[in-house]
């Protein structure tokens, strides 16, 4: 398969980047830079193979992509929370599966290391995490138990100085790769607690999920407990309950509103190209009005997009963005994104469909990111809760 050259400029249509600062600007160019050189001329036959390309773990660790935010004395970036969600769109942009390996790494594995363990765990596992030498999961979707993470199954006793695990996980991204799990499971009180897993404990199996037709460049797999010894200093000791694993989940929310809003501009962006080349009746495609109206309503739903996550993003920054809101933001950079495949898709007409173009490889990837970390109507539900005061989940 030919590889097309990366051309990708990004589409600014009320001057954001007047909003960006100098650092910010910075760190997209070099994510960018390395999308071109490294994810664009591979993803591709990664994605027609299924297969990870396990060499972006520690490409993303050398670039800064693993836990961005977290203190630099933890081995982290020790940046904004703007920063961190132009790192995700920038790395969606390239594809799907490479921002969910930065995201469960930075949002679901170091960051609740950073905020509920103890000092001895924040200096065993996160520096190890944000170079990429040691890859991470996040354990709390079962096989009968998705929206409804309360009625979970998994599940400790306690043995000594350890506890013993018994339990799965489903549809966990990076799970047959990883060195670390984070694992949500009930305790004998029937309370949430976390505990840190490692690959080698006896009992624990990390089992691939094949035959995928999105996110195919991602590595998925299950997480299987039969009677694992988890020493009880691997347990998370600031957090109890649901706030846990759910204050993990905002955060990797918000890194995939960013990140949504990479592949809709890499759809738009390759559709306007298309339109400016491609032929019919005498004149370029972009030149009949039904076009130019997919292209319009494109960019405008873009530009929403963009000015919501900034300010999402200054939120993040000044400690006040409450989860309704990253949920909001989070559900409408899906929507929009996977329209505006779509829609791109039917522009590029046949073309749209093959390899040598990016739009269908999105496409598909966009109907996982529309369901993860809250699909579509949990997170309607979410906003209508919190404007209505009615919790309409029970």
């Amino acid at each position: 398969m030919a590889v097309r050259k990366d051309l990708f400029e990004s589409p600014d249509y009320y001057q954001i980047d007047d909003l960006l600062s100098e650092e910010q600007r910075m760190v997209r160019s070099v994510v960018r830079d390395y999308v071109k050189k490294e994810i664009s001329p591979i993803i591709e036959s990664y994605a027609q193979k299924a297969e990870f390309p396990i060499q972006i773990v520690k490409q993303l660790g050398d670039l800064g992509c693993f836990g961005p935010t977290v203190p630099v004395a933890y081995g982290g970036g020790g940046l904004d929370y703007i920063s961190y969600g132009i790192m995700m769109q920038e790395l969606e942009r390239g594809d799907s599966a490479v921002r969910s390996t930065a995201s469960v790494q930075g949002s679901l594995v170091m960051y609740p290391i950073y905020a509920f363990g103890n000092e001895a765990q924040k200096k065993k596992y996160l520096p190890k995490l944000a170079t990429g030498e040691w890859l991470g999961c996040f354990g709390l979707t079962e096989p009968d138990h998705g929206s409804d993470p309360s009625s979970m199954l998994t599940h400790i006793k306690e043995d000594g100085d350890h506890v013993i695990l018994n339990g799965a996980k489903m549809w966990i991204s990076n799970a047959p790769f990883a060195q670390v799990a984070i694992v949500w499971a009930k305790n004998e009180a029937g309370e949430i607690v976390g505990l840190i897993v490692e690959r080698g404990m006896e009992g624990f199996t990390t089992p691939t999920t094949h035959d995928k037709w999105s996110l195919r460049a991602s590595a998925t797999g299950e997480l299987v407990f039969d009677n694992v010894k988890v020493p009880k200093e691997n347990i998370l000791p600031n957090v109890k309950g649901l706030k846990g694993p759910l204050s993990c989940l905002s955060k990797a929310r918000y890194g995939i509103a960013w990140g949504a809003l990479g592949a809709a501009m890499d759809c738009y962006d390759t559709a306007l190209r298309y339109s400016k080349e491609r032929m019919q009746f005498g004149k370029p495609i972009g030149a009949f009005q039904l076009q130019q109206k997919k292209l319009a309503e494109m960019i405008t739903e873009i530009t929403k997009a963009q000015l919501m996550v900034w300010r999402l993003g200054v939120l993040m920054n000044e400690g006040t963005a409450t989860p309704q809101q990253i949920s909001m933001a989070k559900r409408n950079s899906c929507e929009i994104a996977a329209q505006i495949a779509r829609d791109a898709r039917q522009m590029l007409g046949g073309m749209g469909i093959t390899g040598e173009y990016s739009i269908m490889r999105h496409m598909m990837n966009l109907e996982s990111v529309l369901t993860y970390e809250g699909t579509h109507d949990i997170h309607l539900l979410i906003t209508g809760m919190d404007i209505t005061g009615f919790n309409a989940f029970k």
